[in-house]
């Protein structure tokens, strides 16, 4: 029963990062209609900024976590602005081909800059593990879940009861008929795109301490993100932090139980058989949109 405890608290730990990446995913595609893949090249290019602001510059580390997620949101509208708003009118099929060009492009740029030689990333809050009901933990590791918690509450606020929320959800509905009645489109593709990029910097930093820097360190991060949107419903937010928490647990039960090889194949047979039950993923329904 110890073991078990264990490995689901660690899978719960690496699911909240898994959420994170996923909540970034269905936003920008919920609000935008785009799907992102090259959300986990954004994340990978600000964790090494933020690397870039202590371990070169010398800046205490919260100061430089705090400049990266600043950072997140800068990038993240400069990419809607020279890219994405280009292509908004035009066919989904360029867009995702935009976005896989910026992620080999983003990945490239990553490998010229730092390097491809893997970097320490130290721990937003380093500490030695200690016991609480037979499981060990780490104090950066309760950092990872208090950290997630927050900006997942605050997302949803954001979303249901804030003008943004309901500019965001109405754009969702019909873009031309919100830009009509005097929602600006643009500007609140710009601030999905920021939060986006937000999100995704968060899970690329708390993901470093462990996979190292470097410029592949958000590839298995962004498939399980993928993983969890999905399993969802890709256009539901719960269903992205849930489908997070469930795919984090349930390939650590794989790992450790069956096989570490195994555990990404097992996954992607939970979703088969679970879109199999309910296509539209565990919390999505049949979207129409307005017209």
């Amino acid at each position: 029963m110890e073991a078990f405890l264990q490995i689901s608290f660690g899978g719960l730990v690496h699911g909240s990062i898994y959420a994170l990446a996923a909540i970034g995913i269905v936003l920008i595609y919920k609000t935008t209609d785009v799907v992102n893949f090259a959300h986990g090249e954004m994340a990978m290019i600000t964790a090494f900024v933020s690397y870039t602001f202590y371990g070169i510059m010398g800046l205490p580390f919260i100061v430089s976590f705090l400049l990266a997620l600043v950072f997140a949101a800068l990038f993240g509208m400069s990419i809607y602005r020279l890219f994405m708003k280009r292509v908004q009118n035009s066919e989904p099929l360029n867009q995702i081909v935009l976005t896989l060009g910026l992620f080999l492009a983003f990945h490239g740029l990553a490998g010229l800059i730092w390097g491809h030689t893997p970097i320490g990333y130290r721990e937003a809050i380093p500490g030695d593990s200690f016991q609480f009901l037979g499981i060990y933990m780490k104090p950066n590791q309760l950092f990872t879940l208090g950290i997630t918690l927050v900006l997942m509450l605050l997302l949803f606020y954001l979303f249901k009861n804030t003008k943004i929320g309901l500019a965001m959800r109405a754009t969702q509905q019909d873009m031309e008929t919100s830009s009509l009645m005097g929602i600006k489109v643009s500007q609140i593709f710009n601030w999905t795109w920021a939060s986006g990029a937000v999100l995704g910097a968060v899970a690329g930093m708390l993901t470093a301490p462990v996979t190292y820097l470097h410029p592949s360190m958000m590839s298995e991060i962004l498939m399980m993100g993928f993983a969890a949107a999905v399993l969802g419903g890709f256009i539901s937010l719960p269903g992205a932090v849930f489908g997070g928490v469930v795919v984090g647990v349930y390939s650590n039960w794989i790992s450790y139980y069956v096989s570490t090889e195994l555990s990404v194949v097992f996954v992607f047979l939970l979703i088969v058989v679970v879109l199999y039950l309910k296509p539209t993923g565990l919390f999505g329904t049949k979207f129409v949109k307005k017209v």
